[in-house]
């Protein structure tokens, strides 16, 4: 309800400013904890990127039998893919863009537009496009990561050589996943972050254990075997940059996880842990496939086979929780995101559960989740195996890093006021990196790649419908609205008949009398003693503090004006609010108060600001969004609901 707040200014020599609830001098121990607890959560989707990515990337490479030169330049091309796309552009830079704390391409997009001061189309675009394309990863992620794991057991068993098994498995693990949602993740999410560690220990001891294989991988540190990896190989190497993406999918994670540990445990367990356990894993597995290059066998699976035949068992299991872990990150965020759209106004009011009383992010949103079920089996039943379905993955990421480049470097320029030649020196080469990248998976198009293009285009549009329908019946409203000033005039010249009680009239429109309020005059022909019009506005920060939440005025002795400001991350609560007036001085008695809403039928118009589609659009998304009583918080047994009949 209602538009963003004004803008707020950078800080200091054009450095970012914002809230750093978990700053590096909160203390070692403290740090420690959060570092652990991010390795579970924030790299759960990058850290089992070795599953597949190198196994990916030399199935395109070896049309014609491999060469130790491609091998090198392949694992160089990995190494060299997760310096620049994950050090470089994530670590170092996008994660200064703090929204007071927060990470995420809305959050971006919100620090955005607190430069612009207005809705910008470029900026509302680039943030559509990156959180719609962010659900595509939430439907891939879990599908691919399952389906790896379960893989791994044809190594262990001839039971699962018949890929059927292998894929009912998978299901079955995917569906007790979404099913478990509803439970809360806060019991077990405290588990994740000692399991992830095991996981990546376990990743850089099976790497040092083969290094020593072939020494000669150690060239891969090198650049210039990338480099000359790709200028050898024309169309192929592209084909295999595309495969090679698949080692930073999950990049984005440390972004918008920001706001759950903080900028400095996140940086520290990258560069300290997590980093160095996949650089050895991708260097062991690069000269395992040295020592074997002439037995294709061999190297068609090299991650699982780097284990001792005595380990192999555990390591798929081990592998399959891993994998679990990934996709609960993933599916977390779907939620995270989807709270976010919703108090932005880029989607209907949706119900969201919280599971947890203590951890604010631990949320549950039934209808998301039955989508991304729906979604992620029909993925697996379509594509069957792993490869098959990383010629879908990679091209939804690299287009929500596009989205999240291009809002960095607005926030670079307007925010900081950085100088055109800072913005355009850093912007154009990470730039031309993820244009690379984009322009790699997207050869992969015709082999599936298209899916995740295709939901997100679906999302968008869905997104740029409600935004412009709820634009044109907030205008048409307010075009036939009374100001509500002019009716209080009136209400002293004519007073309606009194009754004891408050009455609470929710509006989106601060300035206009609320159609609830119109409707009972009219109507019923009375007035409650007291009368509360409740305005509820989403700011562009995260969270707004208590203290600065309400702006009570008093209109008149008895109908007083209430606007609330709520963060884009936080849930609506009327009666907390109210709950807030009563301490600043409002006098209403709780249980003698009755909440009015206004319930819109809304119907196509003939003329309009959309097209006919576009209104129907509009129209079954309206009737798809939750109740207000239940999206509010408000005391279902006190609310009266005034229709209205309004065109689109």
């Amino acid at each position: 309800m209602g538009q963003p707040v004004a803008a707020e200014q950078g800080g200091r020599n054009g450095e970012p400013e914002g809230h750093e609830p978990h700053a590096a001098g909160g203390g070692l121990k403290r740090n420690l904890v959060l570092g652990i607890g991010s390795v579970g959560v924030v790299y759960g989707d990058i850290g089992t990127s070795p599953l597949y990515a190198l196994k990916e990337s030399l199935h395109h490479a070896s049309h014609d039998g491999l060469t130790r030169a491609e091998v090198i330049g392949v694992v160089s091309l990995l190494i060299w893919a997760v310096v620049v796309v994950v050090t470089l552009k994530y670590v170092v830079f996008i994660m200064r863009a703090d929204n007071k704390g927060e990470g995420g391409t809305l959050s971006l997009m919100a620090l955005a537009q607190k430069a612009a001061g207005r809705r910008s189309l470029p900026i509302f675009l680039f943030g559509v496009m990156g959180a719609a394309l962010f659900y595509g990863d939430s439907i891939i992620t879990p599908a691919i990561s399952v389906l790896s794991a379960a893989e791994g057991l044809k190594l262990v068993t001839p039971v699962f050589q018949n890929q059927w098994n292998v894929i009912m498995l998978a299901i079955g693990i995917l569906l007790a996943l979404f099913w478990v949602q509803k439970r809360g993740t806060a019991s077990v999410a405290k588990f994740f972050g000692p399991i992830m560690v095991v996981w990546f220990l376990v990743l850089a001891i099976l790497g040092i254990m083969h290094i020593e294989d072939d020494l000669g991988i150690l060239a891969a540190f090198n650049p210039y075997h990338a480099a000359l990896f790709v200028a050898d190989h024309g169309v192929i190497g592209l084909i295999v940059l595309g495969s090679v993406f698949l080692a930073v999918t999950g990049a984005e994670a440390l972004y918008a996880d920001m706001g759950h540990f903080g900028r400095f445990p996140i940086r520290a367990a990258w560069l300290l842990f997590v980093f160095p356990a996949l650089t050895l894993n991708y260097l062991g597995q690069g000269a395992f496939v040295l020592k074997n290059l002439n037995d294709p066998k061999m190297i068609s699976d090299p991650f699982f086979l780097l284990a001792p035949e005595w380990a192999l068992l555990p390591l798929v299991i081990l592998t399959g929780v891993a994998t679990v872990i990934a996709s609960q990150a993933v599916i977390t965020g779907a939620f995270s995101l989807t709270q976010q759209a919703v108090q932005l106004g880029l989607l209907p009011r949706i119900e969201i559960k919280h599971t947890s009383e203590t951890q604010l992010g631990q949320i549950y949103i039934a209808p998301v989740n039955r989508l991304l079920a729906i979604g992620v089996v029909l993925l697996v039943l379509t594509f069957k195996t792993s490869s098959s379905l990383a010629s879908a993955y990679g091209i939804a990421v690299t287009g929500a890093m596009l989205a999240d480049t291009a809002l960095f470097f607005i926030v670079a320029s307007k925010v900081w006021k950085w100088p055109t030649w800072q913005v355009v020196g850093l912007g154009v080469p990470f730039l031309m990196v993820d244009l690379v990248f984009f322009g790699a998976n997207a050869l992969k198009i015709p082999e599936g790649a298209y899916l995740p293009l295709l939901f997100g285009a679906l999302l968008i549009v869905l997104m740029w419908t409600w935004v412009r329908g709820t634009r044109i019946v907030y205008d048409k409203t307010r075009r036939d609205s009374v100001p509500l000033v002019d009716l209080i005039k009136m209400l002293e010249k004519s007073k309606p008949v009194r009754v004891a009680g408050t009455a609470v009239f929710l509006t989106s429109d601060p300035e206009a009398a609320p159609g609830a309020l119109l409707h009972n005059l009219k109507h019923n022909k009375v007035l409650h003693k007291r009368n509360i019009v409740l305005t509820i506005k989403t700011a562009d920060s995260p969270r707004v503090p208590d203290l600065e939440r309400l702006e009570i005025q008093e209109l008149s002795e008895d109908v007083k004006l209430i606007i609330v400001r709520v963060g884009y991350m936080e849930t609506p609560r009327v009666p907390h609010f109210l709950a807030l007036a009563r301490r600043r001085g409002l006098d209403f008695d709780i249980m003698q108060t009755s909440f009015f809403l206004s319930k819109r039928s809304i119907k196509p118009a003939a003329s309009s600001g959309m097209p006919l589609w576009q209104d129907n659009v509009f129209i079954f998304l309206s009737r798809m969004a939750a109740n207000a009583t239940d999206f509010f918080h408000i005391p279902s047994g006190r609310v009266v609901e005034m229709g209205a009949q309004v065109t689109v």
